[in-house]
């Protein structure tokens, strides 16, 4: 092992577990993750020339260079001659000083589309010392977007918030401690799970830890895992600013490094200023987190219904439209449920002694004329189906062009002026719901469903056909339908 200097003053050192890029020993290295197509050495950022070492003042101690006095470990190696007795070493020095030891490695190989292995529990790993197991899980599907995990410390949070930045199709890979096995003449022995647990910092959906710290059961030990492809600057840049002056501040005492000030021997009006600094950033991580969460819940809420009032058809249209109106302080009654699809119209809505029934259609291009007949004929029905329980008009909705975009979408459902002059009863877009629902406008879907006066809630945003006045609804009714025509 090669013996260099001490720490250059103002630089803290950090061992990087590959060999010193254009050195004869930058060879491919046995893999550190088992399933990777390209060996490490090949394909790490850490051997380019994008890392900059200077500007976050460190320097880099590679493969057969002392690592007993580093402060952090980064892809340590794991087998003899490849990494182990430098991975050793730094681990002894960090156990000598009382320190904590904090390694990081990558998981996954953002280039490998091979298929997982039907019989392999996973799809990437991490491979621990020592035969005692890995860590690894499969890799998850594109576009999986993983959160915070519950009750971090401000350093580990710091480096989720930072990794949350990732690109939008970044690779992730689940995390799990998985015991090693040895091959024997009788097939494979488990050697038993690795002692120690997994920190969470970073989660998918299903709760499963993603970005994680490895700690082993009495050791004083940190070793982070992060997914392939992260950006080792950003990386770097969180070790010293974030990692070692919470959990192995020595090293930058002992390099008197620029961005650390002893926290004892700062005045009282640096520790009040920093205090108040590391607050505010607590709570606005603490605002960002509880107003995504927020974000997150409305955006579970309102898509189904904005996909089934613009895009939806059927069932999945009928129950977006049935919701809006049950927000708007309807009460509404499916009526394909309590009579069957085919008995009358979809639903019935009623507020104090007002009812309608409201049908619900839909058109991938212009909608047809002959819809109106079904409104009509369920209306003409109803006394025989509910005899009891009067209804005092009708309501067609209906989502028209849903091919379309809804900003390429007429501005009304109908248009032939002679049609919509002769309609008896309200002719909604499902367009113009949707736009007084998402601004909260309860009273405009209200009054456009039950037909009351526009004067009461006020012009809404777009309408397809104004209701009628009582005088022309108790006018005699045109026919607008004949034997044979089919709703669309």
């Amino acid at each position: 092992m090669t013996i260099i200097g001490g720490p250059t003053p103002g630089l803290v050192s950090i061992h990087i577990g590959l060999a010193e890029p254009g050195s004869p020993a930058a060879a491919p290295r046995p893999r550190h993750d088992r399933f990777a197509k390209t060996p490490l050495q090949e394909r790490s950022p850490l051997t380019g020339t994008g890392i900059e070492w200077a500007k976050h003042g460190v320097q880099p101690r590679w493969l057969g260079q002392e690592s007993w006095d580093c402060a952090v470990a980064l892809e340590p190696g794991i087998f003899s001659s490849d990494g182990d007795d430098e991975r050793k070493r730094f681990l002894a020095g960090a156990a000598e000083r009382g320190e904590t030891a904090l390694l990081m490695s990558t998981i996954g190989d953002v280039n490998d589309d091979t298929p997982q292995r039907v019989m392999s529990r996973s799809g990437a790993s991490v491979m621990l010392p020592l035969l005692s197991g890995s860590i690894g899980g499969p890799r998850l599907p594109a576009g999986a977007r993983p959160v915070l995990a519950a009750d971090l410390d401000r350093a580990d949070r710091d480096l989720g918030l930072r990794l949350l930045g990732r690109p939008h199709d970044a690779a992730w890979w689940t995390l799990e401690a998985t015991p090693s096995y040895t091959e024997t003449y009788n097939g494979s022995v488990s050697n038993g799970a690795p002692d120690g647990h997994l920190h969470p910092i970073l989660v998918d959906s299903s709760g499963r830890p993603v970005v994680a710290a490895w700690i082993p059961t009495g050791e004083n030990v940190r070793w982070y895992i992060v997914p392939d492809a992260t950006d080792w600057n950003t990386v770097i840049d969180w070790l010293v600013r974030q990692a070692l002056p919470a959990y192995a501040p020595g090293p930058l005492r002992r390099s008197r490094h620029a961005t650390f000030t002893d926290p004892d021997l700062q005045t009282e009006r640096e520790s009040r200023a920093r205090q108040g600094l590391a607050d505010l950033e607590d709570e606005f991580v603490r605002q960002k987190t509880d107003l995504g969460e927020e974000l997150r819940r409305a955006v579970e809420i309102a898509a189904p219904v904005r996909n089934g009032l613009l895009y939806g058809t059927g069932d999945e249209l009928a129950a977006a439209v049935a919701g809006v109106l049950t927000e708007a302080g309807l009460t509404v009654v499916d009526l394909d449920q309590e009579l069957g699809a085919t008995e009358s119209a979809d639903l019935l809505v009623s507020r104090g002694s007002q009812r309608r029934l409201v049908e619900v259609k839909s058109a991938g291009g212009q909608a047809g004329e002959n819809l109106v007949g079904s409104l009509r004929k369920h209306l003409d029905t109803w006394p025989t189906v509910k005899p009891d329980l009067p209804v005092d008009g009708g309501v067609l909705i209906v989502n028209h062009q849903h091919k379309l975009t809804p900003q390429e979408r007429t501005a009304t459902v109908y248009s032939r002026k002679a049609f919509t002059e002769s309609l008896a009863y309200p002719v909604l877009s499902t367009r113009d719901l949707f736009e007084w629902w998402r601004k909260g406008d309860g009273e405009a879907v209200r009054n456009a469903v039950l037909g009351l006066a526009q004067a009461e809630a006020g012009k809404p945003p777009r309408r397809s056909a104004a209701p009628t006045s009582e005088a022309q609804q108790d006018q005699p009714r045109r026919r607008l339908w004949r034997r044979g025509d089919r709703s669309i």
